[in-house]
C-alpha cells in the first residue's frame, strides 16, 4: 500500500511498486466506491473489471479509438490512458450513467431511432464523446461536427448516421443538453478476489470473501423486472414460519443459493448459481434481514450480489403468509434490478426464470416445513431448457386433466 508521510507540513506520496495494492476513492456514476488495486491497473481495467461497469469498451489501448471515452470531472477522457491511481478523489461518469432502460438519455433515443449503431463497439465512446461536445460546444455547426467526432473510430463506417443522430440531439436542445440521467446514490459490489471494488476498501482473501457488513442502497428509478407470485403449501402456517425462524434452513431451501457466513445484525454472505442457456452465473453477495414479523406474517429481505464477469443484482424481496383451511398461502413480490450481461435477456425470459425459481422455493419450503429438515436434495437453479419446455408440459398436463374429466 502507498504510504502518505508528512514533509514540512506537506504531504508526500511515496513511490508504489507496479504490484502494490493502492486504495483509491472516486465517484462513479453518482455513487461512492472505494478501490484496492495495483497502481498499474488503468481507469478502464478498474471500471469494467473491479466495478463491473463493461459498457466502457476497451479497443486499441493507446487512445486512438475512442472507444473507452468517459467523463472525469466532467470532461472527456480515455479511460485507457489513465491510471486509476490516478484519480482519487474524481467524479466519473460512464455509458450506464448516461440514461436507464426505461428512460433513455435523448443522444441514446436519437441514436436508436436514426440506426446510428450497427455493432454496437464504438456507441459508447461515440455517446460519451458527443456528449461532451454538446455540453461544452452546444453552438458546434453542422459543418463541424465530422471533425469534432473524429476522435471516435467506428468499424462499421457508420458515421452518416452518427452525424445525424448529434446534429437532431443538438437541433431539439439548442440551450443545453440534458444531464446523464442514471447518476443516483446506489450500492457498488466490486469483483471478488480482483482487488476490490468494495464499498469499504477492504480485500477479499478466500471463499467467503463477501464477509462486509454494508447497508444495501437499492438503486432509483423501476427495478429491472418485477415479481408477484402466491402459491398454495399444504402445511399449517406456524410450520412454515418456523423454516422462516431459521434463516440457514430458509437458504437450503433457495434455488442454487447456499449461505456462506453470518455477518452479524441479521447481514448474511452467500453465493447463488444460475444457468440461462450457454450463460453460467455465480454470485456472491450479502443479504439483509430488514423485517422478521412472525406476528404480522410478513419477512423482508434486501439482497445484492455480483459474478465474476460483472453482472450485478440487487433486489428487495418480500414474503407474506396466511393461514387457509388447508394449510398456508404465501405470496412473494420482488424488484429486481439487474445490470451487466444478466440484464442482456428479455424480461419475459427473466420473469420465467424468476416464477420457476419461485415454484422451486415453495416445494423445498413445504418439504423443509414438513420434515423439519433441510430438502433432501440440493435445490438447483432453474436451466434455459427446463424453461422452454416447462410452459409445454403445462400446456399437455392440462390438456390430459381435462381429458380425464371429459371421460369420467
Amino acid at each position: 500500500m502507498t504510504e502518505v508521510v508528512t514533509q514540512n507540513g506537506k504531504p508526500r506520496a511515496v513511490k508504489a511498486a507496479a504490484d502494490d495494492l493502492v486504495e483509491v476513492r472516486m465517484t462513479v456514476n453518482g455513487t461512492a466506491a472505494v478501490l484496492s488495486l495495483p497502481a498499474r491497473v488503468t481507469l478502464a481495467d478498474a471500471l469494467r473489471d473491479h466495478l463491473g461497469l463493461t459498457g466502457t469498451h476497451v479497443g486499441c489501448e493507446h487512445g486512438v479509438c475512442g472507444m473507452c471515452t468517459v467523463l472525469v470531472d466532467g470532461e472527456a477522457a480515455r479511460a485507457c490512458l489513465l491510471f486509476a491511481v490516478q484519480l482519487d478523489g474524481a467524479d466519473v461518469v460512464t455509458v450506464e450513467g448516461l440514461g436507464r432502460p426505461d428512460d433513455l438519455h435523448p443522444l441514446q433515443e436519437a441514436f436508436g431511432r436514426n440506426h446510428a449503431l450497427q455493432c454496437g463497439f464504438c456507441t459508447p465512446g461515440f455517446l460519451m464523446s458527443s456528449y461532451d461536445l454538446l455540453s461544452n460546444q452546444p453552438e458546434v455547426t453542422e459543418e463541424e461536427l465530422p471533425a469534432e467526432l473524429s476522435g471516435v473510430i467506428c468499424r462499421c463506417t457508420g458515421y452518416r448516421n452518427i452525424l445525424t443522430a448529434v446534429r437532431e440531439t443538438r437541433q431539439a436542445h439548442p440551450d443545453g443538453i440534458p444531464a446523464p440521467g442514471n447518476c443516483a446514490h446506489r450500492a457498488l459490489v466490486g469483483r471478488a478476489g480482483h482487488g476490490g471494488g468494495t464499498t469499504d476498501g477492504r480485500e477479499a482473501t478466500d471463499e467467503t470473501e463477501d464477509t462486509r457488513r454494508m447497508d444495501i442502497v437499492l438503486p432509483d428509478g423501476d427495478p429491472t423486472i418485477a415479481v408477484d407470485i402466491g402459491t398454495e403449501i399444504g402445511v399449517p402456517v406456524d410450520a412454515v414460519w418456523r423454516v422462516f425462524d431459521d434463516v440457514s434452513l430458509l437458504a437450503r431451501c433457495l434455488p442454487g443459493a447456499e449461505l456462506t457466513g453470518d455477518l452479524g445484525e441479521d447481514h448474511y454472505a452467500g453465493r447463488a448459481r444460475v444457468s440461462v442457456g450457454p450463460i453460467k452465473l455465480a454470485f456472491k453477495g450479502v443479504a439483509h434481514v430488514v423485517e422478521h414479523d412472525r406476528a404480522g406474517q410478513r419477512l423482508r429481505v434486501l439482497a445484492q450480489g455480483q459474478d465474476t464477469g460483472g453482472a450485478q443484482t440487487q433486489a428487495d424481496i418480500v414474503l407474506c403468509t396466511e393461514a387457509t383451511a388447508t394449510g398456508t398461502v404465501m405470496r412473494a413480490k420482488a424488484d429486481v434490478y439487474l445490470t451487466g450481461r444478466i440484464a442482456q435477456f428479455g424480461r419475459a425470459l427473466a420473469g420465467d426464470v424468476s416464477r420457476r425459481m419461485f415454484e422451486q422455493f415453495a416445494d423445498a419450503l413445504r418439504e423443509a416445513a414438513t420434515s423439519g429438515q433441510a430438502p433432501s436434495g440440493p435445490v438447483e437453479a432453474p436451466s434455459a431448457l427446463k424453461l422452454l419446455f416447462a410452459p409445454l408440459f403445462d400446456r399437455i398436463r392440462t390438456a390430459l386433466r381435462r381429458s380425464r374429466r371429459r371421460s369420467g
